[in-house]
This record gives structure tokens, sequence and C-alpha cells, in this order.
């Protein structure tokens, strides 16, 4: 959205862009993806953090004290995908509650807590988790949402139902067309405790951050709709990059010449167009503990193969294959009985060289499944973990203590698919580095249950705000 403002505003004077781009604050964010040279595709980390401290004193009255809030976390966590060989684009969202390994630690946490340690973090855990290269960061606060909506004089929206959020401060007490200021705008993207009044009768969305996260595709979509034909108005232009650009962060290496060739390329995108997803995930209900240590709340964990197949169709992503004569150590960490040894020879069976198998402490219980690596062989354990069914994930580690170039901590869900069956398998205890010789069943005993697993994409709910029909009157939010 910034960039298609700053072409505007480059075609009136390159100078006048200048001066606007350097109000945008800079950041520099280790780790990001190097852009492969000859138009190869570019993803853009889109967060929208809910720092506190940023908040002047009436918006603190508004959204809580940075005492009563504490930390910056990433509430949004988007990958714009962009593809210069199709001139098209795709939006992923990571819901924000997933429950991760942190790179640069040996614990894992809600995915939304790695920005507490800074953009760098945040996106080492994306790269390094889910294996997707990001190239860029741009990030937004309460005040540049704001700054948007209230630019633009405001964003009308299509609410089928009566919806209220006390948590956010969402109120909309009849269905209808209404236009939203800034303020009332944030409440709806935020909200993820709503309620929906249908014939009289007032229901709960009891899915949460995944309802809020395909409303914010829906609001994203009608934004940029609104947006598009007054990008031609100066003052307009000049009021929205005036607001936005000094809340705006980016990383130091995104330039105003590439903003610019990037709107340039994309300038026809029909935002309707824009296919979009949301990570599929597992709950795990009550208050999660790990390591012995409660308070979590509620978490959830990534499922695949499904999260890899979404993840690596959108983005453009495709999955490698594993490595012949890999070596892997394979660790029970759930205490399903002989899960470590079934799983070691199912690996055997796709090419893997098993070095040693055996039982490690479970982190919780239930437990994710952890493909861990050393920063060189990270499209091993991509390969690994596609083969993996259940709540898995990846995690690096700067050196693994068994040796192996890969080191598989099983999980309470698990099942291995593409592997070829025999009838035994290496126990579940401490072995020497002899490989097992046969390979074991396709899938183990406990894959996760499927009904539970959120889906990637889905029907906007009927109660859910969307564009505006033609001719619907509209109604000012009091």
């Amino acid at each position: 959205m910034v960039v298609a403002v700053l072409l505007v505003v480059a075609i009136g004077g390159y100078g006048y862009a200048r001066y606007r781009y350097g109000q945008i604050h800079k950041d520099t964010v280790r780790g990001l993806t190097a852009e492969a040279p000859g138009g190869k595709s570019v993803n853009i980390l889109l967060i929208g953090e809910n720092c506190r401290a940023c908040l002047n004193g009436k918006q603190a009255q508004a959204f809580g004290s940075a005492q009563q809030v504490a930390g910056n976390r990433s509430d949004v966590t988007m990958i714009l995908h962009l593809d210069p060989a199709t001139r098209t684009a795709a939006l992923v969202s990571i819901p924000r509650d997933t429950f991760v390994p942190i790179p640069g630690t040996t614990n894992a946490n809600r995915i939304d807590d790695a920005l507490n340690k800074g953009p760098s973090t945040l996106v080492k855990t994306i790269e390094a988790d889910f294996g997707i290269p990001i190239n860029h960061f741009v990030g937004l606060n309460f005040d540049t949402f704001q700054g948007i909506v209230n630019s633009l004089g405001g964003i009308t929206l299509d609410f089928p139902d009566p919806v209220k959020d006390a948590y956010s401060g969402l109120n909309i007490p009849a269905a209808g067309c209404h236009h939203l200021n800034g303020f009332q705008a944030l409440a709806v993207v935020r909200a993820r405790h709503m309620y929906y009044k249908q014939n009289g009768v007032w229901y709960y969305d009891p899915t949460g951050d995944i309802s809020r996260i395909h409303r914010d595709h829906e609001f994203l979509k009608v934004l940029a709709a609104q947006l598009k034909p007054k990008l031609h108005n100066p003052l307009t232009v000049n009021s929205l990059i005036g607001s936005v650009a000094p809340q705006l962060q980016v990383d130091s290496g995104f330039g105003l010449h590439e903003m610019i060739s990037l709107a340039l390329d994309y300038r026809s995108i029909n935002p309707n167009s824009v296919p979009t997803a949301t990570l599929p995930v597992f709950e795990v209900p009550g208050n999660f503990a790990y390591r012995g240590a409660a308070g979590y709340g509620a978490v959830v964990f990534p499922v695949g193969p499904t999260d890899w197949n979404i993840l690596y169709s959108k983005l453009g992503m495709t999955v490698p294959s594993l490595p012949s004569g890999t070596t892997v150590t394979v660790l029970n960490g759930s205490g399903v009985a002989g899960q470590a040894g079934q799983v070691a020879s199912a690996l055997q069976g796709l090419g893997a060289t098993i070095t040693s198998v055996g039982n490690t402490t479970a982190a919780s219980s239930p437990a994710e499944t952890i493909v861990y690596y050393t920063p060189g062989p990270r499209q091993a354990a991509q390969a690994v973990l596609s083969h993996l069914a259940g709540n898995t994930v990846m995690g690096e580690l700067p050196t693994l203590s068994s040796g192996s170039q890969l080191e598989v901590v099983t999980g309470t869900y698990l099942a291995v698919t593409g592997a070829s069956t025999s009838t035994t398998a290496p126990s579940s205890t401490p072995a020497s580095t002899a490989a097992p010789t046969t390979s074991a069943p396709s899938t183990s005993s406990n894959p996760v249950p499927s009904v539970d697993v959120t889906p990637a994409t889905e029907p906007l709910p009927p109660y859910d705000p969307r564009a505006c029909p033609a001719g619907m009157p509209v109604t000012p939010v009091g």
C-alpha cells in the first residue's frame, strides 16, 4: 500500500518521494535472505505490532499501558509473496499463538513473542522453523494503521449482523453498511473475542485468532479496493503518506528504487484476486505447560504435511529431496512406546542414514515433533519434515550433541508418510552408530486428530464484515 503511494508521489516528483521515503523508520534487520538475481520472487514479512510503549496517553487509555501490556508482540504476521514472472501476489498468515522453537535459544514460545527480541529474531524464526526465505520486513503499529484509514477518510464495511468485542472495543449495534474511522477499523482487525447477534441471540465466535486472520484478509482487500481510486488525488496521497511514513518500519535494505519498481510491476493487480491462506494449526486447549512451566495459556501447533503443502504452493516453493545418506538421530520425546524406533526405520526407508536411536525428556504434553538441524543442512531438514504428519516443525541449533546432520525429537502426534514397509524396527533405547537395515510401516500409531486441524482457506462466515454492495446506504458508527 505504501509502495503504491510512493509510486504516485515519485511520478509527481522524485525529490519529494525521497523526502517522504526519508521519513520512514529504517531498521537493521539481520538474517534476511538476499533476493535472487533475474527477477525471482520476493517475500515481504508484514507485521502488525501491539507495542503499548509506543502509544500516547490517550491511546493507552483505550488499548492499555505498557505496564498493563508489556513487551512488543506481532499480533499480525503475514507473508506477502510477489512473483514477477506472473505478476501475481499471494498472502499467507501465521497465527500469533503458533508455538515454535525460537532461534538463538534452546526454548520454544509463541511466534508473536519472537518480536520481543526484535525484528531480526522474528525473521530468523520464520526462516529457520518453516524454511521460508524472507527478503524484506515491513512493520506497522496501532498509529500507522489508524493513520492509513483516517487519511483515506475512513473505510466502509458491510456488517451482516451486529457484532461486538469488549477486548478490542468493537461495537456495531446494527446490521448494515457502516463507515468507520481509524480507531473503529482497528477494533475490527484486532477482534478475536467476537460475538455476533442473530435472531436476537448473541453467539460467541470460538475460533478466536483464526477468525480474526480471515477478517483481516477480507479487510485488506476492501481497504485496497477503496484506496486505489484515491491515489489519483494529490491531497489524499500527501495526507496518507505524511501520516504513515513516520510510523512505518522497514528493513534498511528496502530502498526507494525497489519500492517504486515493485509498485510498477504490480500496479494492475486486482485486490480481490489475491489468494490468501492461513497456516493450518491444531489447538492445544487449556493452560499449556512447557518444560514444567505453566502459564502459556492456549497455544496452537503447526500441522504437517498440510502446512508445508499450503506454504510452499502459495509461496512458490518446492519441497527438496532428501540427500542420500543424510545422517539422522531419532529421540523419543513423547513417551509413546516404540515411537523413535518406528520413525527411525521409516526414515531409513526414505534414504536417511540412522546413526542412533534413543529417548529424551518430553518438553510438554502434548509435545511437538521437531527436526533439529545445524545451519547447513536446512534443505535436508525440510525434506524430512515433508514426510512427517502431525504436529511438526523445524528448529535450528548451532550444533547437535549427537553429531548427526539432523536430530528428530518425536512428539505426541506423529506419522511418517511415503516410506516403504517392513517388519522390524530398532528399539527406542540409546544405540550405537549401527543403522537398522530394514524400514518400518509408513505410518506410526498416533497421527494428529484431523477433525481439530484448522483449514488453510474457508469461506467468509455469514456474520463477518465485507465490502458493501453498490448503492447500499451507509451509516456512520457513532
